[in-house]
């Protein structure tokens, strides 16, 4: 059975977060709706749909959801040629690459967003697939999108591990079965992450390379290697 390297992308391998909250809440702006910065990053990482239910409830004219959402891609798509990886985000996949991992991306972002997102990573090398919000019909934290992924990584949930940054993630990754990694390079305050689920916690991709072995990664490879010889 194949192992699966799990990865959201926005605020885990890009550091996009402020820049989303930032489209959106101008996108919210023109609409004429006032939403705090704070609220809206706490709902980064929900696909569109869900993060306008998030911020202004089931009550708010749902003719607005395409228009907002139109808005926010608009405003967002003028960072594409400059969108910023984060420190060692390549590194990681690539060393996970090595040791036998399949990565696959797991987002919110549709195709356009990920093409964008995946050449600032700039790591196709290591990348066996990508699900985006175009191949689910419901998205984090639902369990569909990583379900989703491990069905294109050919693994099973135990033999998977899902890295992201926010509650949706862990919570997405906890429902699927599959062990959840929080890092906090999304802003999202670790204990928050690790009642949502997380495993464990990291500062930032850079920060889970440097200690990859003793890392959920690494105790899956031990578990493989002990299985592997009891079977032999």
């Amino acid at each position: 059975m194949n192992r699966a390297a799990l990865f959201d992308v926005d605020g885990t391998l890009a550091d996009t977060n402020h820049l989303h909250v930032t489209c959106w809440w101008e996108a919210l702006r023109q609409a004429g709706h006032t939403v705090a910065m704070h609220d809206i990053h706490r709902a980064i990482g929900l696909p569109a749909e869900d993060l306008l239910r998030h911020l202004l409830g089931d009550d708010r004219d749902t003719s607005e959801d395409e228009a907002l959402s139109a808005a926010h891609a608009t405003l967002y798509g003028t960072y594409f040629d400059r969108l910023p990886a984060l420190d060692r985000a390549a590194d990681l996949l690539r060393a996970l690459d090595r040791r036998g991992w399949r990565v696959v991306l797991v987002t919110s972002a549709g195709s356009g967003e990920l093409g964008a997102l995946r050449r600032a990573v700039a790591a196709d090398d290591a990348i066996t697939a990508t699900a985006s919000s175009d191949d689910v019909t419901e998205g984090k934290p639902a369990p569909d999108p990583v379900s989703h992924a491990l069905g294109l990584g050919g693994a099973a949930a135990p033999d998977a591990v899902f890295v992201g940054d926010t509650v949706w993630d862990m919570q997405a990754a906890t429902r699927a079965g599959v062990t959840a990694v929080g890092l906090l390079s999304g802003g999202i305050p670790r204990h928050d992450l690790e009642s949502a689920g997380a495993r464990a916690v990291y500062r930032h991709p850079a920060d889970l390379l440097e200690d990859l072995d003793s890392s959920p990664f690494g105790t899956r490879e031990e578990t493989g290697a002990l299985d592997g010889a009891g079977t032999s």
